[in-house]
């Protein structure tokens, strides 16, 4: 019985210890930036997509439009 519990307690010390060196693997990113040059993935407006085509003022109206939408007492006829 004595050695059961013995057997038991060194795995669990050699669990607890494997657990906690598995934490210090971890390197350090050190992310370093340069004046000037962006290395990311380039920007587009959002009007530049397939749905609108390059068309600034039509995506600002749906834009608008959904906006308006989120307010209770336009939707409801109450107000606005």
């Amino acid at each position: 019985m004595r050695r059961a519990i013995r057997v038991t307690l060194v795995a669990a010390i050699a669990a607890a210890a494997g657990l906690g060196l598995a934490g210090c693997g971890e390197e350090q990113k050190v992310t370093v930036y340069q004046q000037g040059k962006y290395k990311g993935k380039p920007d587009a407006p959002p009007w530049d997509s397939p749905q609108w085509g390059g068309k600034q003022a039509a995506w600002e109206t749906e834009v608008n439009r959904r906006t308006l939408n989120q307010n209770e007492y336009v939707r409801v006829g109450q107000g606005g």
